[in-house]
């Protein structure tokens, strides 16, 4: 049996690592006081839950993404200021640093782009289409954009005006609402209200504005925000996103009463980031450190290991029987970086040989110094996830 294309199923070890880190993930979401509910009597404002559920995706496949997928969403009701979308993007950072998962989170706010599209002289009903054509600027390109407003049927004037737009994006916020003369809208206004709070709070660089990133559903009124895999080929893969919507939405209460109240959501695709960190354990299954015995017992070899393992050094131990030179040669391929040669004269005198295999240098050192350089030098390569 196999399952549809596009649909999924694990078990047993996968299964195990999945639940794992769901369990992250709540404990997050918690963490900002979110609870684990759907509905309940008497809700006290502002109302926060979160829930995990299956979502299937409407069209094709692409990027080997999944038809259907678990999906995390977080949603706080009843807060009407920006507070609510900025803790939704405070949560989503502190999510991922959690994961070790370099990230990119991209903001805007619908309302301040039909301001800026009704300014660039874009009329308000091809509005619609050319959000849905600038979201994709950063994936496909400009050329891309400019080809799907051309198929959509719009003007030569609008897809000009759009393509100036596009121009323009690069210099700034300000200067942005200077050149259409945005000043005092009510998007500009809530734009700038959010860019000021994740200043104070520290995350502006993190945090970073897109002025065309609209996200797809139409029930967004204000803040979206998008979480993005950062890697060496920039920001491709969506992690989850999500933002303000439909302002005064009518919840049906338990007593069956209507109340009016503003909404905004944070969803998290688990698969996505399952895949990723899947792929990053197959990465990282490489040993950090070889070490390898020269005319030394098992016995001594295997207390070395101990003590580097105590640590928290991932050791492989060289049985091969190999020549030096060959137990050496075979390290670069295997993401190894270091190698320590032990001999009883080492071992006596509680030393190794450190060789450095990307520096091209040996010495001896003692173990407790190998056990600094080598973690000195790992953990400095963590830290480097979350250099944006």
């Amino acid at each position: 049996m196999r399952n549809v294309k596009g649909n999924y199923s694990y078990w047993g070890k996968e299964q195990a690592r999945r639940r794992e880190i769901q369990a992250t993930l709540r404990e997050k979401f918690e963490l900002y006081d979110f609870d684990e509910i759907v509905w309940k009597p008497g809700l006290i404002m502002p109302f926060k839950r979160y829930k995990l559920g299956k979502v299937l995706r409407n069209g094709l496949n692409e990027n080997d993404r999944q038809r259907e997928f678990l999906q995390y969403d977080v949603e706080v009701v009843g807060i009407e200021g920006p507070e609510a979308e900025i803790e939704l993007m405070q949560l989503a950072w502190g999510v991922f640093r959690t994961l070790a998962i370099k990230i990119k989170l991209k903001w805007n706010n619908r309302r301040f782009l039909t301001e800026l599209l009704e300014a660039a002289a874009v009329p308000i009903s091809d509005a619609s289409a050319v959000m849905l054509a600038l979201d994709k600027l950063a994936k496909a390109g400009a050329n891309a954009v400019k080809e799907e407003l051309q198929m959509s049927g719009l003007t030569d004037k609008v897809v000009s005006a759009v393509m100036e737009l596009i121009v323009n994006e690069e210099s700034g916020l300000e200067q942005l609402m200077e050149t259409y003369s945005l000043e005092g809208g009510a998007g500009a206004n809530e734009v700038l209200a959010v860019r000021n709070m994740l200043r104070a709070i520290g995350l502006e660089k993190e945090c970073v504005f897109d002025p065309f990133l609209s996200r797809g559903p139409s029930d967004y009124t204000g803040t979206v925000y998008e979480v993005f895999e950062a890697s060496d080929d920039g920001c491709t893969l969506s992690l989850g996103g999500g933002g303000r919507y439909v302002d005064a939405f009518a919840w049906r209460l338990i007593n069956g009463e209507e109340a009016a109240y503003s909404a905004a959501r944070m969803s998290f695709e688990v698969e996505a980031i399952m895949d990723l960190l899947e792929k990053r354990v197959v990465e990282q299954a490489h040993a950090t450190v070889v070490l390898i015995p020269l005319n030394v017992t098992a016995a001594a070899l295997l207390q070395t290991a101990a003590e580097l393992r105590e640590n928290g050094i991932r050791v492989r131990l060289d049985k091969s029987g190999q020549q030096l030179e060959n137990s050496l040669a075979s390290l670069p391929g295997n993401g190894i970086r270091y190698a320590l040669l032990l001999n009883e004269r080492n071992w006596q005198a509680g030393s190794v040989r450190l060789l450095d295999l990307a520096e091209q240098t040996e010495r001896e050192v003692s173990v407790d110094e190998a056990i600094y350089i080598i973690g000195d030098c790992y953990s400095s390569r963590y830290e480097q996830l979350f250099s944006c």
